[in-house]
């Protein structure tokens, strides 16, 4: 079965957004409520702007369930814009000309390189779909690869560990964490840093300056194999890596300890492999690679970071522009803004390692329907348990 392909489309401000995920196997259970409630996690972290208080995400899913399942057709899902009605005139399709053009680009934004590059005269053409609004779809696809995963016993979770200067310890949430985490106002397992968060938030509030930080993605229970080492674009760090930095204002990606590795020796810098004879199974007796070496998932944790940086839009006007009309120098517009949407991006940043974990599943098992990826899994597992639970034999005639 060919991997999962998903598609965008919509503007922040336009009438709705719409996804459409194909290569989903046939049988998959799947929602609207698994679907809103993804969609609310997104929502979730303290700083964010007005907009989160009525961004409900109405959603119609329209093709590829029946009766709560998946057909193996695309499945198409669209989110509503409630604001539409007073978005209607200034972002309708037909022909016509915007009462308010943006002249004045925000640093920091695609709006002026998307200008220049598309020849528009108003940033709006730009930033409607820059915007990163455009991360609901993208949540909303995620959806279906989580419940995909799940369906061979893989979870995906976020946490932030980072925000403006404050910074989380090294601690990591369980699975079935995920509701402690939710429950921090800034999505953080740490209860210290936490609190140092919050006082980051309301210090950047009150100057009307914005914050960026790090949130880290935890995969458990991803099988061995996934990814390869033959092509470049085949591994699996590297896709994972293209996906988070994908999203808007990510602007670096590592896997588990990530630079700090390059500062150590070689023999302080790698996992080391034992072998468990309770689980008949390899292990790592650390973490520093995050769960992939080669390009390959070695069937530990998986844990990849993603840093975001500060929002190039501020509730006060303080960064300098240049009005595209009159070429002089003038403060950046401003739009509504959050102070912080680290602990958003990372439900996003979720969102896009399960895509990416799903697909790969897909790839190195197979299958039309649900059952038929269990059974090629749980195959697969078999055999792996098989061919290494005990001493491998030499070849016949040779030496050992």
């Amino acid at each position: 079965m060919s991997a999962i392909r998903f598609l965008t489309a919509g503007e922040s401000h336009g009438r709705a957004l719409v996804v459409i995920v194909e290569g989903l196997p046939a049988g998959l259970a799947i929602g609207s409520e698994e679907i809103r409630g993804e969609l609310a996690r997104r929502r979730l972290g303290y700083g964010r702007g007005p907009r989160q208080r009525f961004e409900t995400d109405e959603i119609a899913i329209l093709s590829g369930l029946r009766h709560g399942r998946t057909l193996g057709s695309p499945v198409a899902i669209e989110i509503a814009n409630k604001e539409w009605p007073r978005w209607e005139q200034e972002m309708s399709v037909s022909p016509g000309e915007p009462s308010k053009p943006l002249t004045r680009p925000r640093p920091g934004h695609a709006d002026l390189a998307g200008m220049q590059k598309y020849g528009f005269g108003d940033a709006r053409d730009v930033l409607e779909r820059a915007s990163a609004r455009e991360t609901a779809a993208r949540v909303a696809a995620g959806a279906c690869a989580k419940a995909l995963l799940g369906t061979l016993g893989v979870s995906v979770l976020s946490h932030v560990t980072a925000l403006g200067s404050a910074r989380a310890g090294r601690a990591r949430p369980a699975p079935d964490e995920l509701e402690i985490v939710d429950g921090s106002a800034v999505r953080c397992f740490d209860p210290v840093a936490e609190a140092e968060m919050i006082a980051e938030v309301k210090a950047a509030a009150k100057e009307g300056d914005s914050l960026g930080g790090v949130a880290e993605v935890l995969a458990y229970g991803v099988p061995v194999g996934l990814g390869s080492h033959v092509h470049w674009d085949r591994k699996l760090d590297g896709r994972i890596a293209q996906a988070l930095m994908s999203i808007q204002a990510v602007k670096a990606v590592w896997w588990g300890d990530g630079v700090e590795v390059a500062g150590l020796r070689g023999s302080a810098a790698h996992d080391p492999i034992s072998w468990d004879p309770t689980s008949s199974s390899y292990q790592r007796r650390s973490d520093k690679a995050g769960g992939v070496e080669g390009g390959i998932s070695t069937g530990s944790l998986l844990a990849v970071s993603a840093a975001m940086k500060p929002l190039a839009t501020l509730n006060r006007p303080v960064l300098s522009t240049v009005d595209v009309q009159t070429k002089e120098e003038v403060r950046s517009f401003k739009e509504r803004t959050d102070v912080t949407a680290v602990p958003a991006m990372g439900v996003v940043a979720e969102t896009m390692v399960a895509l990416i974990l799903a697909s790969e599943v897909l790839t190195k098992f197979g299958g039309d329907s649900i059952e038929e990826l269990k059974r090629n899994h749980a195959s697969f597992m078999s055999h792996i348990h098989q061919v290494h639970s005990g001493p491998i034999p030499a070849p016949s005639g040779g030496e050992s």
